[in-house]
């Protein structure tokens, strides 16, 4: 801000604002005076050429999947084509309001009844929302569904949701916040769910089994059907994960695997913009006799004409979202959806899958693996070998990578795994990209056994390079 300072002089202007519509006085007796500033702000005095080339220079600072691979494992980072963008802003969508009378936006109402549709045809269900905003507003909707059904069944001993320990961490969250207690089962050797313990934690009080499925180490769980066996003879109910179905669209259903309801994240799964806290949506899917609990207003089709409903559905949770949820995201799920079709759909998990193994087998030697078996759209390996030979941690290694010009993975996640890297290639990145990346992350383990020390300082290539993280995150400092 200080060069900016030196190269400002009084009098020049960045802006033309309309004049003032308002009489001050007016102003005044609205805004109570001690919100009213005494002085200006001590601002840099710019023209627009000056303003315009600061803020372009912060922006290409930023990384951005549009710029550079951005391997974030559990998050599925993967580029999104501009068409989502180009038909999210046509006037139909983008010039509409959501208190409009439904016969004046019935082409909003339709797509979106269809791509509910869609979804349960993907996934195996019978009836969706799309209300719920994000992945865990997802998770919690589909427990406040999961809740009702059981008082309406005279069950509300059941209270513990059952959680493996290779969980999102929003899972367990979201059944404090619906007032259940998590009870944890350990993953077993090849990083599924452990049978014998769940046999053992399944009982009367269980409400539900709450199952990320390939879970978070990039794993399918080969015991699917007989895990839900075990739950539904319990009297519970299975809830799937959907933040990981881009390993497994169009070959694999949770709802034919005996997953009663389900949440998708549109911003992972279906290529929508994911990061910097929003937009998503995670649509919720049930099967039949979920569906009388669905939030309202439920998308209607009448004839050949669409509406929201709200009278009829005496069972529903209510509202868990204003209006009908983040409907520009789905505007852009839908025409993903639309332009690759099933084939399409199919290849991208296949593609996804095919990238992940073969960064994991380039990367194995180098890393260790603690569970060494095919992955799906993502892996874990862990630098457990680089910490006890020569001091590098997984924080270490992801920070030098951004110096190599890539974006770190999701380190230290899941928990279950020491010193974790959590590695999602995804399948819009071509091979070249790969080997890049791999070439990257096998000269980094190189470094840590012949100069660790470079390993440990870096990154050398940002405006900053390290801080105290914690007390940045605690302490943090949010004005210049």
């Amino acid at each position: 801000m200080a060069n900016l300072k030196e190269s400002g002089k009084p009098g020049r202007k960045a802006y033309s604002l309309p004049k003032l519509d308002v009489p001050s006085e007016k102003i005044e007796s609205i805004i109570p005076e001690a919100f009213l500033s005494k002085e200006p702000p001590d601002l840099p005095e710019l023209t627009e050429v000056d303003v315009i080339r600061h803020f372009t220079e912060l922006s290409r600072k930023n990384f951005g999947v549009d710029n550079g691979f951005y391997p974030l494992g559990s998050c599925t980072m993967k580029y999104n084509p501009k068409i989502n963008e180009d038909i999210a802003s046509l006037p139909g969508f983008s010039d509409i309001h959501p208190l409009q009378q439904d016969e004046t936006v019935q082409g909003i109402l339709e797509l979106l009844f269809n791509f509910e549709r869609y979804i349960c045809a993907i996934f195996g269900y019978e009836a969706a929302t799309l209300q719920p905003a994000a992945g865990a507003h997802g998770e919690l909707t589909s427990l406040f569904i999961i809740k009702k059904y059981l008082e309406l069944k005279g069950q509300k001993q059941r209270n513990k949701v059952i959680v493996p320990d290779s969980s999102h961490g929003t899972n367990p969250a979201s059944v404090n916040m619906v007032g259940w207690q998590v009870v944890t089962v350990r993953s077993n050797a090849e990083g599924g769910v452990d049978i014998e313990e769940l046999k053992k934690t399944a009982g009367p009080d269980t409400a539900a089994l709450m199952l990320t499925n390939p879970n978070t180490l990039g794993l399918f769980d080969r015991n699917m059907c007989q895990i839900a066996e075990i739950v539904h003879k319990a009297g519970g109910q299975v809830y799937y994960d959907g933040a990981n179905a881009n390993a497994n669209l169009i070959k694999a259903r949770p709802g034919d695997l005996g997953f009663d309801i389900a949440h998708f994240n549109l911003h992972k799964t279906f290529s929508t913009p994911h990061g910097g806290g929003g937009p998503g949506s995670g649509p919720v899917c049930v099967k039949k006799h979920l569906e009388p609990f669905l939030p309202v207003p439920r998308l209607i089709k009448s004839g050949s004409s669409y509406e929201m409903g709200t009278t009829g559905f005496d069972k529903s949770i209510g509202r868990v979202h204003s209006f009908y949820g983040n409907v520009n995201v789905i505007v852009k799920a839908y025409t993903y959806i639309m332009s690759m079709g099933v084939h399409g759909l199919k290849e991208a998990s296949e593609n996804a899958v095919l990238n992940a193994n073969y960064v994991l087998s380039r990367l194995k030697p180098y890393y260790h693996v603690p569970y060494d078996r095919v992955c799906q759209h993502e892996f874990v390996i862990s630098a457990d070998i680089q910490k006890e030979k020569y001091g590098v941690k997984a924080l270490d290694i992801a920070k030098r990578l951004i110096d190599y010009g890539y974006h770190p993975p999701t380190i230290y996640f899941p928990l279950i795994v020491h010193e974790a890297l959590m590695i999602e290639p995804t399948e819009t990145e071509s091979k070249e990209t790969l080997d890049r990346f791999c070439e990257a992350m096998i000269a980094i383990a190189k470094e840590c056994e012949t100069n660790p020390d470079l390993v440990k300082g870096a990154p050398y290539s940002t405006p900053v390079s390290r801080m105290d993280e914690t007390k940045a995150a605690r302490e943090p400092k949010l004005h210049w």
